[in-house]
């Protein structure tokens, strides 16, 4: 079952990956690492947060 909440993760990484490569058609590296950074947060934080649910 999806969840809304889980339609907002999937919308919210879409985002962020459209952002990452606009970020590297116009070689913006400061803003691809911002953005990379954020993903790796978010999913660092969705795993985490898996774990505990278990």
């Amino acid at each position: 079952m999806v969840t809304a909440t889980t339609k907002y993760a999937t919308l919210q990484i879409d985002d962020y990956l459209d952002l990452l490569n606009f970020a590297k058609k116009i070689d913006d590296v400061k803003w691809q690492k911002e953005i990379i950074r954020k993903l790796q947060r978010m999913n660092h934080s969705s795993s985490h947060h898996v774990y505990e649910c278990n």
